[in-house]
């Protein structure tokens, strides 16, 4: 296992924390919701994040370590998203 997998394993459990404090922020948009599209979509979002670290992780073991950029810049991405949802600036 070299650095580009540690890198991107980390950023992953970064995306996952990210993930969770924006479906707990208790943002209006989210509570307007209904609870079941709330939790499919909770579901989903983690399905799906789940499914680009898994794909990050396999071209990062598979000769691809530049690729370890694309997901730090999504997870730079992730970050700015959760924070402007969390502090209420959208």
């Amino acid at each position: 296992m070299g650095w580009p997998t540690i890198v991107i394993f980390v950023a992953g459990v970064i995306n996952f924390a990210l993930n969770r404090a924006v479906f707990d922020s208790r943002h209006p948009l989210l509570a307007r919701l209904p609870q079941a599209s709330r939790v499919l979509g909770a579901r989903a979002a983690l399905v799906t994040e789940f499914a680009i670290l898994l794909i990050a992780l396999m071209l990062a073991a598979n000769g691809w370590p530049g690729f370890v950029w694309a997901y730090l810049a999504y997870t730079a991405a992730n970050g700015v998203a959760a924070w402007l949802i969390s502090a209420g600036k959208v």
